[in-house]
């Protein structure tokens, strides 16, 4: 991931975005050339190390079955944003401004596990369901479902699971920009109904590279990142 020091995110801001993930993108090299599925997931972070990410995909799916050559990659993605240069208050004052987008996301590399075991899927998917359905007046309960419908959708699934070895979080929220600038892009999300994006500029003002985190001048990478929210 190409990331500039004052994009690294901190470790409250990694931790708000793999807490709840929602759907992620989960990407492996084969060798029928690069295999992508969309798919809702869940960070464990206790699951040892920099945690795991669990997830399903169709048992026709056949990125579960075919060897990753090295590591997967998940990325996540979180809130994102247009951002007019018409929202800086420095248009006025030099013209030398251009649009960009905010957003956050996070890049987690891993060792692809399958399960193919229906009580760690049906696990899973009570878990997936809790936390989706927990917004919900009357929630929808797995035990909802006929037994026997239960047992037949788990089988047309199969379990995946990234081991996580390195994450890399990017949370770019106008850092870079004055702060008579931040007001400006607060102030025009808030205008264009994007409170959420506006709330996480305002979050981000100020914000300071994570402990444990640095950037690689020369490429901007991030190295050795340290497991969001894990008490020290």
């Amino acid at each position: 991931m190409y990331l500039l020091a004052h994009f690294i995110a901190d470790e409250e801001a990694a931790g708000r975005l793999l807490s709840d993930p929602g759907a992620a993108d989960l990407i492996t090299v084969t060798d029928r050339g690069l295999l992508v599925t969309y798919l809702p997931v869940l960070y464990e972070p206790a699951a040892g190390g920099l945690g795991s990410v669990l997830g399903h995909v169709a048992r026709s799916n056949g990125q579960w079955s075919t060897p990753a050559l090295g590591d997967a990659l998940v990325i996540v993605h979180g809130a994102d944003a247009y951002v007019s240069p018409s929202w800086y208050p420095s248009k006025a004052e030099h013209g030398r401004v251009v649009p960009t987008w905010d957003y956050v996301t996070a890049h987690v590399y891993g060792r692809l596990v399958v399960h193919d075991d229906p009580h760690w899927l049906e696990s899973l998917v009570r878990k997936l369901t809790e936390t989706h359905e927990s917004a919900s007046s009357k929630p929808w309960s797995v035990d909802d479902a006929p037994r026997s419908y239960l047992d037949a959708q788990l089988r047309a699934i199969v379990g995946v699971e990234v081991v996580v070895s390195r994450m890399e979080v990017k949370a770019k929220w106008s850092q870079n920009r004055p702060a008579a600038d931040v007001d400006g892009v607060i102030a025009g999300l808030e205008g264009a109904g994007r409170s959420d994006a506006a709330a996480e500029v305002r979050a981000a003002r100020g914000a300071r590279t994570a402990p444990g985190v640095s950037a690689d001048p020369g490429t901007g990478s991030a190295r050795e990142a340290r497991p969001p929210g894990r008490a020290r």
